[in-house]
C-alpha cells in the first residue's frame, strides 16, 4: 500500500483528526502520514469576512509548503465569521494542494446565538467567546461552537472533515479538473 504525506498547517488536534480522516475517506486504497506544522495564516485571529477566512487558509498552505517542502499534500483550515441578515455566521475554508492541483471548500454554515455574537463583534476571538458564554475550557481542540450548540449531534471535526472531503473532489477526478500550478 502507498503512503502519502500530508502536512497539515495546524497543531490543533481536531484539524488534524479532520484533514487525516477527510484524505482516508476519499482515498481508502491508500495510506496516509501526517505532519504537522504550525504557521501564522497571515490574517486576523478572528477573521471577519468569507474572504479574510479563504485567504487564511490559503496563506497556511503556502507557509507549510515552504516549511516543510517534501510532501505529497498540504492542508490548511481556517475558520471564520461572518455577518449575514444581521446575524453572524460561523464556517470554515479548507485548502489542499499537490504540487499539481488545488482543491478548496467551504464547510457549512450556522449562525451563532447574539450573547456569542456580540463578542466576537467586540473583537473576541469565537473560541473565547464560546468559552465565556458556556463556561467552557478550550471548546476549540474539542467540539466548539457547533458541538457547543448541538450538544455534540454534530462536532468541529466532522463539520471540518465534510469539508476536506469537498476539498479533495479536484484531486478524485483529476480527469476532470484541469491542472493548475498550486497556490496556497
Amino acid at each position: 500500500m502507498s503512503t502519502r504525506i500530508v502536512v497539515v498547517a495546524s497543531l490543533n488536534p481536531v484539524n488534524v483528526w479532520a484533514a487525516l480522516e477527510g484524505f482516508q475517506r476519499m482515498f481508502p486504497e491508500l495510506r496516509f502520514e501526517v505532519a504537522t506544522v504550525s504557521v501564522p495564516s497571515g490574517v486576523s485571529d478572528q477573521p471577519l469576512t468569507d474572504e479574510e477566512t479563504l485567504t487564511g487558509a490559503r496563506n497556511r498552505v503556502a507557509n507549510a509548503r515552504t516549511a516543510k517542502p517534501a510532501a505529497d499534500f498540504w492542508i490548511g483550515i481556517e475558520g471564520g465569521v461572518a455577518p449575514l441578515d444581521g446575524e453572524l455566521a460561523a464556517f470554515a475554508w479548507v485548502v489542499v494542494c499537490s504540487k499539481e492541483i488545488v482543491g478548496k471548500a467551504r464547510s457549512g454554515t450556522f449562525f451563532l446565538p447574539k450573547a456569542v455574537s456580540e463578542l466576537v463583534e467586540r473583537g473576541v476571538e469565537l473560541v473565547t467567546a464560546d468559552d465565556l458564554v458556556f463556561s467552557r475550557t478550550n471548546s476549540k481542540q474539542a467540539g466548539g461552537a457547533i458541538g457547543i450548540l448541538t450538544d455534540n449531534v454534530l462536532d468541529r471535526k466532522q463539520l471540518y472533515e465534510q469539508a476536506v472531503v469537498l476539498a479533495l473532489v479536484p484531486f478524485k477526478n483529476q480527469q476532470l479538473y484541469s491542472p493548475k500550478p498550486a497556490e496556497g
